[in-house]
C-alpha cells in the first residue's frame, strides 16, 4: 500500500451565483504566457445552467472519451433542447466542450498543478462565493503507474483523432510551459 495526496474541488451548486470568475481565473492561469490573456473555451471549467432545478453548475474538464455515449436521448424545457450528456465532464467527439479552441485537443482540470504549487486551485481561489472549495487528504491505495501500453494506447486514440502534428506541436508547447 502506498499513502497518495488526493485532491479535489467540491462544488456547492447552491452557492453558486454563475459569475464565471472561475472559468475567466482558469484560462487567464491556462493562458501562455501565463496571465496575459482570458479565453474562457480555453478554461478547463465551465459553468452550466441546470433549468430543471434552476442552479448553475460548475464543471470540470475531466478525461477525453474516444467515442461518444450510446443513450443520447434530447429532451426539451422551455422550448429550449438539452442533451443527457449536458453536464458530462468529458471531452468527446460529438461536442466542443473542453477542447482546446485552435487545435481541438482535449483539456482536462490538472488541479493548476505548478512548481511552487498553489495553496489552492485559480478556480476556487477567484469563487468569492464559496461554491468551490478545494480538499486535500492522505489515502492508502495500490494504484500504479500508467502502464507504457495504456499510454501508448492513448496517444493513438489521440493521433487518429486530431492527427500526429497537432500531437507533436501540442507537446512543444507543453515543454516550453516547464
Amino acid at each position: 500500500m502506498k499513502k497518495k495526496n488526493i485532491k479535489r474541488i467540491k462544488v456547492d451548486v447552491d452557492k453558486c451565483t454563475g459569475c464565471r470568475s472561475c472559468e475567466m481565473a482558469c484560462s487567464a492561469f491556462h493562458s501562455a504566457p501565463r496571465y496575459s490573456s482570458v479565453n474562457p473555451a480555453r478554461s478547463r471549467i465551465r459553468i452550466f445552467m441546470d433549468e430543471i432545478r434552476d442552479v448553475y453548475v460548475p464543471v470540470r474538464g475531466g478525461d477525453y472519451a474516444p467515442a461518444e455515449c450510446s443513450g443520447r436521448n434530447h429532451y426539451s424545457i422551455n422550448a429550449k433542447e438539452y442533451a443527457e450528456c449536458a453536464f458530462c465532464r468529458s471531452s468527446c467527439p460529438s461536442r466542443d466542450w473542453f477542447k482546446e479552441p485552435d487545435s481541438g485537443l482535449p483539456l482536462k482540470c490538472d488541479m493548476c498543478e505548478v512548481t511552487p504549487p498553489l495553496v489552492e486551485p485559480m478556480c476556487v481561489q477567484a469563487c468569492k462565493f464559496d461554491a468551490l472549495t478545494y480538499e486535500e487528504r492522505e489515502a492508502e491505495t495500490q494504484e500504479g503507474e500508467a502502464e507504457p501500453e495504456e499510454m501508448e494506447a492513448g496517444l493513438t486514440a489521440l493521433a487518429d483523432k486530431y492527427g500526429m502534428d497537432k500531437i507533436l506541436n501540442a507537446a512543444a508547447r507543453i515543454s516550453k510551459k516547464s
